[in-house]
């Protein structure tokens, strides 16, 4: 299966070209953090060389390696390639339900990473969680990003803040209109949230909270390049989870040079650090309104949100994905 005279100096596209299956429980049409992070390693590993071929499920054919997105929603494609190919690897790559709800509650996520010959996660503070005789077999990957070649001009006459998440409970996405409601009347903050309504309830609520709240204005699902934009028109980005594995929004902006607040949740510190001024408790609505108040008004702590985003920046950058996934294919 493998060419094991092929090492770490030796370029993959060349000499160790594989098939792979990258299990994904998105679909194509859907418009996920996952189904975002899913065609970016197709690009990734293609651009090393690889035969790659996105399976919606199950594996559709042979392959040499599986890569399953998803520990729990992954998992019968994960069992069946550990009983049936057991000299095959397999890469888990967890996200925030897997380790932040399922771990401890759905047997078939800790089965998926027993069966794992690599753990993938999106940032550092994710392997904390897991039990530590995993901990040798986790590589932290972060999400790559290409920043619009040309970004709109901010507005001036407005504070424009983005949120960027599908209306799903596990994203609070109407904390964010809590919030902007406690503001003091002069505000100048505008909050545009893009995200499809995956359960007609909150899109109904979000359309309702449109008309009647001039600080918010939801706009629906956005093309990934048109989402991309719309966030550095924005002088701020909150994110306002309960939980995240990695969120694609937070390097999204710090690439982009947009200051981030964010929820205190593991997701984000694992990225930002634990010492990030940006926090608010999960679910404060009080604590976020104080927050954006703050990076409205005083220009120091908005520019040093900034300053740490840009320290963080080259994390992000494709040329070290690329490599990540090197390094992790040459140990296999």
């Amino acid at each position: 299966m493998f060419d094991h005279a092929c090492g770490p100096n030796l370029e993959f596209k060349h000499n160790c070209a594989m098939r792979i299956s990258l299990i994904t429980p998105e679909p194509p049409s859907t418009w996920t953090g996952n189904r975002v992070t899913a065609d970016r390693w197709t690009r990734v590993l293609q651009s090393l060389g690889h035969d790659v071929r996105e399976d919606h499920g199950l594996p559709t054919g042979s392959y040499d390696l599986m890569i399953a997105l998803h520990a729990r929603k992954s998992a019968p494609a994960i069992e069946r390639s550990a009983n049936e190919h057991p000299g095959k690897p397999i890469i888990v790559a967890l996200t925030g339900t897997d380790l932040y709800g399922d771990l401890q509650t759905v047997p078939a996520v800790l089965a998926s990473l027993e069966r794992a010959t690599r753990i993938v996660t999106l940032q550092a503070d994710a392997a904390k969680e897991l039990p530590p005789h995993l901990y040798p077999r986790v590589r932290v990957i972060h999400q790559s990003v290409t920043a619009p070649a040309s970004p709109p001009a901010k507005r001036n006459n407005v504070f424009d803040i983005c949120v960027i998440g599908n209306l799903r409970d596990v994203k609070d996405p109407f904390l964010i209109v809590k919030a902007v409601r406690r503001l003091p009347t002069e505000s100048r903050i505008r909050v545009v949230h893009i995200g499809a309504a995956l359960d007609e309830g909150l899109g109904r609520c979000a359309r309702q909270e449109t008309a009647s709240n001039p600080r918010y204005e939801w706009v629906g699902p956005h093309p990934r390049e048109a989402a991309m934009m719309t966030l550095a028109g924005c002088r701020l980005m909150a994110l306002t989870s309960k939980m995240e594995g990695g969120a694609n929004v937070i390097s999204e902006s710090i690439v982009c040079g947009v200051p981030i607040v964010s929820s205190h949740i593991s997701g984000s510190i694992g990225l930002l650090g634990e010492d990030y001024p940006g926090y608010f408790p999960v679910g404060d609505a009080a604590a976020l309104a104080t927050l954006l108040d703050r990076t409205e008004k005083d220009r120091a702590f908005l520019d040093d949100l900034t300053s740490r985003g840009t320290a963080l920046a080259p994390l992000f950058s494709p040329a070290r994905e690329e490599e990540s996934w090197k390094r992790l294919l040459d140990e296999l």
